[in-house]
């Protein structure tokens, strides 16, 4: 089995689809904009930001997981490529929208 290596980077950005400027976690990676839950075809592994797609991942749909909360799936409207992303809908600084996170639930 392949270990992701994981690398912190927690800079704030501004989403590329909707605009909105996105403040860091603080205590991890933010991989996605908390408004409209879209992110950037950008890592290879976690945070690292090595990826040369660069496309718009969709949120696609989400699922929930006892133990890391909800998951959202995105895909790349560039690439096709499926990734998945803990959501941040417990954050202090700019929590992910729970209520477009619960509509994503119903299409799993």
């Amino acid at each position: 089995m392949e270990k992701k290596i994981f690398t912190k980077n927690d800079s704030g950005f501004v989403c590329k689809n909707c605009g909105f400027e996105v403040q860091p976690l603080g205590y991890s990676s933010r991989n996605h904009c908390p408004n409209c839950l879209h992110s950037l075809h950008v890592d290879v592994n976690p945070g690292d930001r090595a990826n040369e797609c660069g496309g718009i991942m969709e949120p696609i749909t989400a699922e929930v997981d006892s133990k890391k909360g909800y998951i959202i799936v995105h895909k790349c409207k560039k690439c096709g490529a499926i990734s998945r992303n803990r959501s941040a809908h417990l954050a202090k600084v700019q929590p992910d929208d729970i209520k477009k996170l619960i509509a994503l639930t119903a299409k799993h």
